[in-house]
């Protein structure tokens, strides 16, 4: 299906795409496609480093979204282009510096795309702690943000694209 074909379209942006923003990625194409939403909306993750370019996500994101039933390992790293600006129709950022970042590189008429991710789940701060550095604890704390967040996602697009709300369903 063409980029023109979809309704709706949500980037999610961390700093070198293979934890936080696949995760996010990953759970939400899954969540979507429960609902009957997946030829819909386009989803897509990227980096606004280019550290990781072409890679898998981290095992440890992997073996986390696993566990919940969620598969990571189609994805690949890639770095944010100035295209994305205009292809996605929300750009979630992970963070306060990912956020100014973003914007800074946005084109004008752009900016008020740029959102941070945690706006759809503010009790838990601004900031998706990057898991790399640390354990698997970290891991399952980014997992369990994302599932807030893609809930509050999933029932903001069916707003946008007037569909009746339905709750996620668990794992």
């Amino acid at each position: 299906m063409s980029t023109s074909a979809y309704l709706y379209s949500v980037l999610m942006v961390c700093t070198g795409n293979i934890c936080r923003s696949p995760t996010a990625d990953g759970l939400l194409r899954h969540e979507l496609a429960k609902a009957g939403l997946a030829d819909r909306v386009l989803v897509d993750s990227a980096g606004t480093h280019d550290y990781h370019i072409g890679d898998p996500p981290d095992p440890r994101s992997c073996a986390t979204a696993k566990a919940y039933g969620v598969d990571l390992t189609h994805l690949r790293a890639r770095q944010i282009v100035r295209e994305d600006f205009e292809r996605f129709d929300l750009i979630l950022a992970m963070d306060d510096g990912h956020l100014a970042l973003l914007r800074r590189r946005s084109p004008p008429h752009h900016r008020d795309k740029v959102k941070l991710y945690l706006d759809y789940a503010p009790h838990f701060g601004r900031i998706v702690p990057d898991p790399y550095y640390g354990g698997p604890d970290g891991f399952e704390t980014v997992y369990r943000m994302c599932e807030a967040v893609t809930a509050a996602l999933v029932a903001d697009i069916r707003r946008r694209l007037a569909l009746p709300v339905a709750g996620m369903s668990g794992n």
